[in-house]
């Protein structure tokens, strides 16, 4: 399988550049969402990190 990929590969010019583009979007992505996260400020994050705890006292009729 890998040999005929391989030899799939081989007769596209310049096809090392799509794994460089590849990368760089990765790391454009990964980066942009590190930033975005960083800049949540603090009350946000404790809010939505309360989230799941708030309807625990409306789930309590099924016991």
């Amino acid at each position: 399988m890998i040999r005929f990929v391989k030899h799939y590969f081989e007769g596209i010019a310049n096809v090392e550049i799509y794994p460089i583009i590849s990368l760089l979007l990765f790391f454009l992505v990964f980066v942009t969402m590190l930033i975005h996260v960083l800049k949540i400020p603090k009350k946000n994050i404790e809010e939505i990190s309360n989230l799941p705890l708030e309807g625990d006292e409306n789930n309590n009729n099924y016991e």
